[in-house]
């Protein structure tokens, strides 16, 4: 039912709860299964997105205390480069992410220095397991400045989509999403969009964007697939002046008429990992019952099936979401 954590010096010892499960997976590990994932290296233990419990720690100021189940932020910075100096830690030049360029939560015992551990606040394993995906979306969101009456369009339905889609709404956005899946886009319908569209055509897109936008295209697009093809997408749907957001990596190179960024003047943003802020507001924001995380878990998995589990979300990738190992 646990998993345990071994004390180092600066660090906390957790038990790691995987009651109804609290390690999870989506698209960014089914392409490190497939070696399509732009960032990792081999051989890895996976597993960024987890929560756990404490079972061992040190007096600290920071209120934790043994039994605790807390959410961690899996993104290591070397505190030396250009980037950390400058307070972008999560875009650390030497970036390190659990799972990904260094061992994972897929193991019986791990440990996490203090400061990368924040108070789950009652909240249940498995959902404080999908705080690190929703900061990753509601990290782009921020980039994006998002606010009430923009017209925001999501590409990608998968889950760092959705969850964009949701944190977008949060804002106060008008929140379109787009994918080539019709069973992605009638799940996304789920969480509250204001729209969805098809994209089985560069016509039927085109046309899509032209009656939503009126002509005008959209305030926002936010880009969460890791495709040229929706970065293209993204491009051509965004206003004059409008911002645009890359969430997803890909490893396929761009050729495209990179003079509509100036044409249009638009702000383009990338967006990496997140910071201690995002994990802070979203337990709070989860808590207050905002966000309804649990809907994105659309399939759940023993321990001794994973293997079964990155095989069918590799053959199912356009009807699975967040899925989920349980290690009771």
């Amino acid at each position: 039912m646990y998993k345990t954590l071994h004390k180092k010096q600066g660090s906390v010892t957790v038990q790691l709860r995987f009651a109804r499960s609290s390690v999870t997976f989506c698209a960014k590990r089914d392409s490190s299964y497939r070696g399509t994932f732009a960032y990792f290296s081999y051989p890895r233990t996976p597993g960024h997105e987890f929560s756990a419990e404490i079972v061992e720690i040190d007096e600290n100021d920071r209120g934790l205390k043994p039994g605790m189940v807390v959410v961690c932020n899996p993104y290591f910075n070397c505190g030396e480069c250009y980037s950390c100096k400058h307070g972008l830690v999560n875009a650390c030049m030497s970036n390190q992410t659990m799972g990904v360029q260094r061992e994972g939560a897929f193991s019986e015992y791990i440990t996490m220095p203090l400061e990368r551990i924040y108070d789950g606040k009652g909240l249940e394993p498995m959902v404080l397991a999908i705080i690190e995906p929703l900061c990753i979306s509601y990290h782009g969101v921020k980039r994006a400045g998002v606010k009430g009456g923009d017209k925001v369009l999501i590409v990608g339905a998968g889950t760092i989509g959705i969850l964009a889609a949701v944190a977008a709404k949060q804002k106060g956005a008008e929140v379109y999403i787009t994918d080539v899946s019709r069973v992605k886009l009638d799940y996304a319908r789920e969480f509250g969009v204001d729209g969805v569209v098809l994209a089985d055509g560069p016509e039927a897109y085109e046309r899509a964007v032209k009656e939503i936008t009126g002509g005008n295209g959209f305030d926002v697009t936010m880009e969460a697939v890791g495709l040229p093809s929706t970065f293209q997408n993204c491009i051509d749907a965004a206003a004059f002046g409008g911002r645009m957001v890359l969430i997803g990596v890909g490893k396929e190179n761009l050729d495209f008429n990179f003079t509509m960024i100036q044409k249009k003047e638009l702000n383009v943003f990338g967006s990496r990992n997140a910071l201690k802020p995002d994990f802070l507001e979203l337990i709070d924001l989860v808590k207050e019952g905002k966000i309804p995380l649990k809907k994105i878990i659309t399939d759940v998995y023993k321990f001794d099936q994973a293997p079964r589990a990155f095989q069918e979300l590799n053959e199912n990738a356009g009807r699975m979401l967040k899925v989920m190992i349980d290690f009771t």
